[in-house]
């Protein structure tokens, strides 16, 4: 609810604003905006509509009894502030986005266009399955892909995001270990501290117990607490691991902790939000993976957000698959078949459904367009150039900022703020800071094993020239930082919304628009 504030009002009509305002609140082409209560005008609305004649009232007592005081704007009125407000807003098509553990990358409008075609765009999930053959093959397609990329199995398409895709895993885990007769008995999920948060609310949620393995110095898991952890393996019902990690560095003991995990009776859960920086280099079921989701918005490059909705199909191990949730497509001698009720044949196992029906098509059609223009080669080079991109910049930065971890890291770089001891310059600081030079901030303070953690991935879609931007935009903001520049205190000076406070923010949200005294008195 931050808007530009017209300062007219504070000096004499005839004064010259000063460098910083103007007599219309706007800024060059930034054109000053309110919000639509400030705009628009409660006495008039852009369509008038007469008043329907002869219906009945359905709501049972309850009609609203006076107008929602929602106000009425003209079409440019209308389009101007949702443009103006655009105009604000950070995207990935404006520049790089150096969020770290998101994979914000360009997404491709081939794929975009694909999404549109009228019989993947106008599909509906109630059409009779022999009218969307086409639709069915592409899901298969697509499963395929999955599975040989990851050299699992079998793939659940229909979760929607990369929690769901979690929640997918841990169901099945939960039902294997039922099936067992070991699912009151196997309650513990061992999870990294440098786990992204969704792991344990996700264990939590599925009834488990959740136990957190400590991090070594180097960054990694703590081989010996998790073996200390597995002392007791009669109750351990598996781990949830990312690898990569969200400090940006590949576990190298992976199949140990495989290993360990297994002959404890456990399965492994592999988080697969960072498949981008291995997809075409390493095989996740190679290295024991029992379950892991895979984000197609993210190392397949469909949309993030606004732009989404997401999709986290989960691939499953040969033990985890009988359990698979419906529904999901099998190939008939009259054709390709949706299976989408619990206790069909194929589906006797299955821990039942996730969603309503089959997932998310355009992501599909996105992430599949996107892995056929690329080829295996290419999404080989993906990994590759991911890995490449986040060791330049850190390389650049470790001059002027301080690398968590020594050596190399995978698709992203982590900072800690050792630099900044004793300049009285914080994480938050350098974040703002770096607004002023047109960037979104990298990722703050997570993970928590590391202290003022700034985690930057820059992807593999960023060129040379435009990482050289970024870095040198950066490296100026931690000069400041280190000569003491106390105006990175304030910063950021030139967006259109200040500093906030963001901790009362947060307890006291305004969420409800109030008139101010002004408009009140005008009003009356």
């Amino acid at each position: 609810m931050n808007t530009f504030k017209n300062d007219r009002a504070t000096r004499p009509h005839d004064a010259a604003p000063d460098a910083a305002s103007s007599v219309s609140g706007s800024r060059g082409l930034l054109q000053a905006e309110g919000l639509l209560f400030e705009i628009g005008s409660l006495d008039k609305t852009g369509v008038d509509l007469p008043a329907p004649a002869g219906s009945k009232d359905r709501l049972g007592g309850v009609a609203r009894s006076a107008p929602p005081a929602l106000p009425g704007l003209s079409e440019p009125e209308a389009i101007r502030h949702y443009v103006r407000l655009s105009q604000r807003n950070y995207a990935i098509d404006l520049g790089l986005f150096p969020l770290g553990s998101c994979t914000m990358k360009h997404n491709p409008r081939l794929n975009e266009r694909m999404a549109r075609l009228p019989g993947f765009a106008d599909v509906h999930p109630l059409q009779p399955q022999s009218t969307v053959q086409g639709a069915l093959e592409l899901m298969t397609e697509l499963a395929d892909w999955l599975m040989k990329l990851t050299n699992m199995p079998a793939v659940a398409l229909s979760p929607k995001a990369g929690a769901h895709g979690e929640l997918c895993g841990m169901l099945a885990i939960r039902a294997a270990l039922y099936a067992k007769g070991e699912g009151e008995t196997r309650r513990r999920v061992l999870v990294p501290k440098s786990a992204h948060g969704t792991n344990p609310a996700t264990a939590a949620q599925c009834g488990f117990i959740v136990d957190e393995i400590e991090a070594a110095a180097d960054g990694r898991v703590d081989l010996e607490d998790l073996k200390a952890k597995l002392s007791r393996s009669d109750d351990v019902a598996g781990v949830m691991l990312t690898n990569p990690n969200t400090c940006g560095l590949f576990e190298r003991d992976i199949r140990i902790i495989a290993d360990l995990i297994h002959d404890a009776g456990g399965y492994f859960y592999c988080d697969g939000a960072n498949f981008n920086a291995i997809v075409g280099r390493v095989r996740p079921g190679d290295l024991g993976v029992d379950a892991m989701h895979i984000n197609l918005h993210k190392t397949f490059s469909t949309p993030h957000g606004g732009g989404g909705p997401g999709s986290g199909p989960t691939v499953l191990s040969d033990a985890l698959a009988p359990f698979a949730p419906v529904p999901f497509v099998i190939s008939t001698a009259e054709g390709l078949r949706l299976v989408e009720h619990v206790g069909e044949d194929e589906a006797r196992q299955s821990f039942g459904r996730l969603c309503a029906f089959h997932g998310q098509m355009g992501m599909y059609v996105r992430a599949l367009t996107y892995m056929l223009s690329h080829g295996a080669d290419g999404l080989k080079q993906v990994a590759e150039d991911a890995v490449l991109n986040a060791n330049y910049l850190q390389a650049r930065l470790s001059a002027v900022m301080s690398p968590a971890f020594p050596g190399y890291c995978m698709h992203e770089a982590l900072f800690s703020d050792a630099f900044l001891k004793d300049t009285g310059i914080e994480t938050l600081d350098i974040a703002k800071g770096l607004i002023d030079e047109g960037y979104h901030p990298m990722t703050m303070y997570f993970p928590l094993v590391v202290h003022g953690a700034m985690l930057i991935e820059p992807t593999e879609t960023e060129s040379k020239a435009e990482l050289d931007r970024f870095a040198d935009a950066l490296a100026s903001v931690a000069n400041r930082a280190r000569a003491k520049d106390q105006t990175l205190k304030t910063a950021p000076h030139h967006a259109p919304a200040r500093r906030l406070d963001e901790t009362r923010a947060a307890r006291n949200p305004v969420l409800r628009w109030t008139p101010s005294a002004e408009a009140l008195k005008a009003a009356e």
